[in-house]
């Protein structure tokens, strides 16, 4: 087998904007009147957007916001603070441009709306990637295949010859089901050993070259 794309989730991934979904979280639920705390923000790490939706609508007292007022207030502010800064992971940035150098296609897989993709993007050199895949242009999110399975289909790409690369149990699990290998740096959650997977403190040693060596 070869090396034929490499799929990125972008949340915790490619940027470390998981601290800026919990601080969003934690005060404008507060001021919805929700005790949320940073291990609500966990058990939410890589979750499709619409299933967060419901979890916080379950929390909130009937008859304050709607779901889709929720769901507007939180995305809006997420994205004015991924506009205005973003801290990319360590060897993110460095990887991808290897790769891309190497002429090994790339993809973003993200469970976030693609209005929040494109506020990240501003903060990269133009068409990173060849293919973008945003949480609200697929029926089913994470961690179900449809994503992933979504990219190489658009890739020409056949799943078993693509690494992904992930953050997240939920990502880790989609990856895993449209049968692809698996790099996860795990950052606020643990992700245990697998077959076809590799699980590594940092993304910083990773080359072309070595994530082609996974799939010899």
């Amino acid at each position: 087998m070869t090396l034929q794309a490499v799929l990125w989730d972008m949340d915790g991934t490619l940027v470390d904007s998981e601290k800026v979904w919990a601080e969003v979280q934690i005060e404008l639920l507060g001021s919805l009147g929700v005790i949320w705390t940073v291990e609500d923000c966990m058990q939410l790490v890589g979750s499709d957007l619409r299933d967060a939706v419901r979890v916080w609508m379950a929390r909130i007292p009937d008859g304050v916001i709607t779901s889709e007022e929720l769901a507007e207030r939180m995305f809006r502010a997420v994205v004015e603070a991924l506009h205005r800064e973003v801290e990319f992971r360590p060897g993110a940035v460095e990887l991808l441009q290897a790769l891309k150098k190497a002429e090994v296609p790339c993809a973003l897989v993200s469970a976030s709306y693609r209005v929040m993709i494109d506020a990240v993007l501003t903060h990269l050199p133009p068409d990173p990637f060849d293919v973008i895949v945003a949480g609200d242009e697929v029926v089913n999110g994470k961690p179900h295949p449809e994503p992933y399975l979504t990219a190489a289909g658009k890739l020409g790409v056949d799943p078993a010859q693509c690494v992904v690369i992930e953050d997240s149990n939920t990502g880790t699990e989609a990856g895993t089901a449209a049968g692809a290998y698996v790099v996860a740096v795990p950052q606020w959650v643990t992700i245990p050993e697998a077959p076809r997977r590799l699980v590594v403190d940092s993304l910083e040693p990773l080359s072309p070259e070595s994530l082609r060596d996974l799939l010899r």
